[in-house]
C-alpha cells in the first residue's frame, strides 16, 4: 500500500471498491490507527457509515465499540485490542449508526511502517456490503417460500390419495427424500409435476367436480336464513 500525506491513496480506494462493491466508492471508506498517538482517523465515507459527518466526532476505540452490533461487540473488542499494539484489523461484522440502522461491513487492513520498517500503525478500508447481503437474504427467503409451497402441494396430493393427515404425508416425503438421496423440495416438485403431467383418472375428476359443486353447510344455512 502507498501513502500520500498520511492518507491512503485515492487510486487504491477505487481498486478496493471495484473488488468489493462493483466500483461504487460510496460504499468504501478508509481508516488509519496511529500507534504513537493511539488515534483513529476516518474518511468521510466511514464517518457516514456510523451516522456522522466528517469532523463531527473524534473517533476513539470506545466510540467504535459503541457502534458495534451487540452480538458482534465482544469479537470486535478482541480484535481492537490487537490493533492497539500493532496488529491487523480484518473482520466482517455489523455496525449500528446513529439512526439505529444496521450496516454489514467488511474491514480489511494492513500495517503502516516507517522508513526503517518499524510498525507505526494500521490502515485499511471499511466496505459496506449491506445491500448485497439484503439481496441475498431476499433471494433466500423467496426460495424458502417457494419450497414450502411445493411441499405443501405434494402433501395435499398424498393426503387425498391415501386418506392420511399432513404429518404422515410429510413423513412419506421425508422417507422418499432419504431413500433416494434427493432434496425434499425436489421430491415434492417431481411428484406435483408428475400428477400435473399424467392427470387424474376420469372418475376421480368427476368425483372432484361433484364435491366442488355440491352444496355445502354454508349454503344450507343461507337457505334457512
Amino acid at each position: 500500500m502507498t501513502e500520500t500525506n498520511g492518507e491512503i491513496a485515492e487510486s487504491e480506494s477505487w481498486d478496493v471498491a471495484a473488488v468489493f462493491s462493483g466500483g461504487d466508492t460510496q460504499h468504501v471508506g478508509s481508516f488509519q490507527f496511529s500507534l504513537a498517538e493511539q488515534r483513529w482517523v476516518w474518511s468521510e465515507e466511514v464517518a457516514r457509515m456510523h451516522g456522522y459527518t466528517l469532523g463531527e466526532v473524534e473517533p476513539t476505540t470506545e466510540l467504535l465499540l459503541s457502534h458495534k452490533h451487540p452480538d458482534d461487540r465482544a469479537k470486535v473488542a478482541e480484535i481492537l485490542e490487537r490493533v492497539k499494539t500493532g496488529g491487523l484489523y480484518s473482520s466482517r461484522h455489523r455496525i449500528v449508526d446513529c439512526d439505529g440502522k444496521i450496516h454489514w461491513v467488511v474491514v480489511v487492513s494492513d500495517r503502516m511502517t516507517d522508513e526503517d520498517g518499524e510498525i507505526t500503525g494500521t490502515r485499511g478500508y471499511y466496505i459496506d456490503v449491506t445491500s448485497g447481503i439484503q439481496s441475498d437474504l431476499t433471494v433466500a427467503i423467496a426460495s424458502v417460500v417457494e419450497s414450502r409451497a411445493v411441499i405443501d402441494q405434494a402433501k395435499g396430493i398424498l393426503m387425498a390419495a391415501y386418506g392420511i393427515d399432513a404429518d404422515r404425508a410429510f413423513e412419506i416425503l421425508k422417507w422418499r427424500s432419504q431413500a433416494t438421496q434427493v432434496k425434499l423440495r425436489t421430491v415434492a416438485s417431481r411428484l406435483v409435476e408428475a400428477v400435473m403431467r399424467e392427470g387424474l383418472a376420469p372418475e376421480t375428476v368427476i368425483a372432484i367436480d361433484h364435491l366442488l359443486l355440491a352444496d355445502g353447510p354454508a349454503d344450507e344455512d343461507d337457505d334457512e336464513a
